[in-house]
């Protein structure tokens, strides 16, 4: 290898990524959360997406027990939530009331959406599983206008959007692109 893991880390970084909470209940009804950029759609039929887990988080073997989670894609005004979920401390739910979902599941309030997910598939991963979610419901879905949170280079960014590529996105829908 001819680069470090902190090179590959700040590599990584230089690809912008979204923000997202992963949320579920254990059995015996604790709330679990946790802020990934690792989120990604996988199929459109069946619908599918993705997130990460690192093996060594104290949280992973209750991601593992559990057949259901929430993933809500947060918004630019969110990155307290954000920082708040991705620490290992006791209590990440002080003060943030979740939605529950058409299936039960934990959502964040004020996401750009949530998705309601049922575990499909676990992968090797190296160092993290990959968790692969069937999408049972979408919820809370944002108008257009709203600004997702960014993760870049270390920080939170946000999008600004132009006419231009907003146009340019109307007509990539209008012709199926």
């Amino acid at each position: 290898m001819t680069f470090s893991p902190a090179d590959f880390r700040k590599a990584l970084g230089l690809f912008p990524t979204g923000v997202a909470i992963v949320s579920g209940r254990t059995p015996d009804g604790q709330l679990l959360g946790m802020t990934v950029s690792s989120f990604n759609s996988v199929s459109l039929d069946p619908p599918l997406v993705l997130f990460s887990v690192a093996r060594s988080a104290a949280s992973y073997a209750a991601w593992e027990a559990i057949p259901r989670y929430g993933i809500s894609v947060l918004a630019r005004s969110q990155d307290d939530l954000s920082t708040r979920f991705s620490k290992s401390q006791a209590d990440k739910w002080a003060l943030v009331r979740p939605i529950d979902g058409q299936h039960g599941v934990p959502l964040i309030p004020g996401a750009l959406v949530g998705f309601e997910c049922e575990r499909y598939a676990v992968h090797d991963g190296g160092d993290h599983a990959i968790f692969v979610g069937k999408v049972l419901s979408l919820n809370a879905v944002s108008t257009p206008a709203a600004e997702p949170l960014v993760f870049y280079a270390g920080r939170y960014a946000g999008i600004r959007r132009t006419e231009y590529v907003e146009a340019e996105m109307d007509g990539m829908l209008l012709h199926g692109w």
